[in-house]
Parts: C-alpha cells; structure tokens; sequence
C-alpha cells in the first residue's frame, strides 16, 4: 500500500457515457453511436459554472489523477498538477478527464465492438481529428450539465485541443491553457510520426490493423515506435546527465545486445509501453497530429485569422528544452491572439527535462499555473 498522500484526490472510478446519437467525423466517416470513458475530481458546483476539462497528450487517457485503489502505486498521470491545494485545486475546482475517442483505455476505439459485425473495429476504425475530439469532448459536457467551462486545459496533444476548443466552441470556455503546444506540426515532427507508424505498419504481426482476429499484438513495432518518440520527448542535456555513456557492465562487450544505460532505459520503456498501449490506437494519436491546422482550410493560412472567433483569456506556456514543440511555436500562438487583442499571459520555463517538462515537478511551472488558476473566479472571468 502506498504512503497515504494528502494532496491526492484519493481513490477513483471511472466512468462511461454512452452517446447513441449518430456521429459525422472530419473524415465524412459515420459511427452509429459511441462511449467516452471519463473521471470527475472534485465536486460541480451548483451554478455548474467551475468545471475543468484536462485533455490528454499522445498516450494519455481518462486517469489524470488518483489512485484505483490502496494497493496501486502508480496514481493519474498529472497527479502531481491536479488535487486538493494543487495548481489545479479540486477544492475550487470540478475536473474532468476524458479517454479521446479512438483511445484504447475504454473510449470506443479501434479494438471496440462494432456494432454492425460483432467484431472489433480495427482497421475499418475511422480516422480521428483534433476537432472530432473536441466535438465529442464538447457532448461529454452536455451530458454532464456543463454549458461553460471555467478553463480547458491541456499539454502537448492536449494543449491543441484547448486551442481548438477556444475556436470551434469560444462561448463555452473561459480560459484556455495551452501548454508545450504548437499550432501545427513542423516537418521533422511529421517525419518522427511517419517512422513510428512505418514500425507499427510494417510488423509482421499488424496484418493490416486486424491483428486481434489473429490473437496477436505488433509489440515490436509499438516497441520501436515508443522508442523513437521518447527520444523526441527527452532534451540532450537531461539524457547526458542521466545516462551519458555510462555502460552497464562498463566495458565494451563487442556483440549487439544492451550496452549503455540509455539503451536499457529505451527498451524499458519501449516494452512496458507496448505492453499496456493498443498499436491502432497509437496510429491514429500520431494521425491527429499531424492533421491538426487551424489554419487548413484558408485561402491565406493565417493563424490570426483561425483564432479570432477565440474570446477566452489564455495561458500559453513553453519549455526552453522542448525541441520537438519549441518555444517560438509558443509564440506563434501568442502574436496571433495579440493580433486579435486577445488577453495573453506567456511563460517560457527555463527545464532541462525537454517537452515531457509539462509532466514534471517544476515549482516555477507549477506557481504559475497555480497563480493563474487562482485568478479564475467561479463564475467569472478572472
């Protein structure tokens, strides 16, 4: 049993909500009806007006914070941001964390019962946009009660969904914090995502994204492509001084198993990954990526523009080590919701631990989010 910890939400239970209405995605692609899997933290007040919706990155789900029982030791993925007194207080505070459709941790998704065959979806599973999450983010609070959310928060993937919240449904969100984001990808990142799916593609176990009729995972391809991206989510400055080249016998062995600590470390995390994570799923997280760009459909692609139907009060912060989303993608966002006269509040957190910064322990991170969410008045701007 782990320590008790008294900044902790506690123990928590997911939930389901089941939405029988047929759903139009980005792709012209139809499903019939569909279920979210989310968590609540905290208690909705009776104006129902402090609600937090947090949106998960990449490999996120539903669990941003707590424990599934005593016994668990490993609680939600932004407990250390998310609890009573925390940054985000759930004294103050109703938080909402959802599983994105086409997630594989309870959410409808690629290993999900069709309805039409009785058999999981997988490669006929359709693929999945930024601003489909958002829509059905957006029935997840009609379902709840929810007509305004205080903020909607988000980092890396997440903080695009808090961008595109801001433009698709501007009424009904306060205030956007956009963390570690970028208003799109750039090349490189493009090129990251595309060799990660060529490792999961070309598996010889994906057959062609049916692999579970054939009782079979594409661990290796998952493996390498978790590889790959935890190289991207790391700095070379935190990798040098974790691991530098150190050698784990600390002499050369001359074959091609595991010699340096760093290689341990990828392959950990590489197999433990593809251990707990579906190979669709990751396809599809990766897709969204790459298609998000509010700017997409302008004759000019003007990020100014695209956010000028945003009426909420932002925060946008960036990592000095992030290089998969740099600081000036930040920025890019900041000049364009200056341009429109839009309240801004940027920060740029001096971190060695590169873009998964957002996911650590950072006592200037975390004073700045705790400030800024502190000026929110339930029920009013801050």
């Amino acid at each position: 049993m782990h320590s008790p910890d008294l900044t902790s939400v506690g123990i928590v239970t997911p939930q389901t909500a089941r939405f029988e209405q047929r759903l139009t995605l980005r792709s012209g692609a139809v499903l019939a009806r569909y279920e979210l899997v989310y968590e609540t933290y905290g208690q909705l007040n009776a104006e129902k007006n402090n609600a937090v919706l947090v949106c998960h990155a990449l490999s996120g789900d539903h669990h941003v914070a707590g424990y599934y029982s005593e016994q668990d030791k490993r609680p939600g993925w932004w407990d250390n941001m998310i609890g009573p007194g925390k940054p985000i207080d759930t004294e103050r505070f109703f938080v909402i964390g959802v599983n994105n459709l086409g997630g594989c941790h309870g959410s409808t998704g690629p290993a999900s019962i069709d309805p039409a065959t009785n058999k999981p979806y997988g490669a006929s599973f359709p693929v999945v946009t930024v601003d489909d999450w958002v829509e059905t983010q957006a029935q997840l609070a009609d379902y709840l009660g929810i007509r305004q959310f205080a903020a909607v928060v988000g980092g890396s993937l997440g903080g695009m969904q808090a961008l595109q919240w801001s433009i698709t449904y501007p009424e009904q969100l306060r205030h956007a914090l956009v963390i570690a984001a970028a208003p799109k990808l750039t090349a490189q990142n493009i090129a990251f995502n595309d060799v990660a799916r060529q490792a999961i593609l070309t598996d010889p176990d994906f057959h062609g994204g049916d692999y579970y009729a054939h009782g079979v995972t594409p661990k290796r391809g998952l493996r390498l492509a978790r590889m790959l991206g935890h190289i991207t989510y790391l700095s070379d400055d935190v990798m040098g001084s974790k691991f530098g080249r150190l050698l784990r016998s600390g002499a050369f062995q001359f074959n091609y198993e595991v010699e340096f600590e760093i290689e341990s470390y990828l392959r950990y995390q590489g197999d433990k990954f593809a251990e707990s994570f579906d190979a669709n799923t990751y396809l599809l997280m990766t897709k969204a990526l790459d298609y998000f760009d509010p700017t997409h459909h302008q004759e000019d692609a003007s990020l100014t523009l695209a956010l000028k139907p945003a009426s909420a009060k932002f925060l946008v912060v960036a990592f000095t080590t992030d290089w998969r989303f740099a600081p000036e993608r930040s920025r890019e966002i900041v000049k364009a919701l200056l341009d429109n006269e839009r309240d801004v509040t940027y920060a740029e957190i001096t971190s060695s631990h590169g873009h998964d910064a957002f996911l650590m322990v950072d006592p200037h991170y975390h004073e700045l989010v705790r400030a800024y969410m502190n000026r929110i008045e339930q029920g009013g701007a801050a």
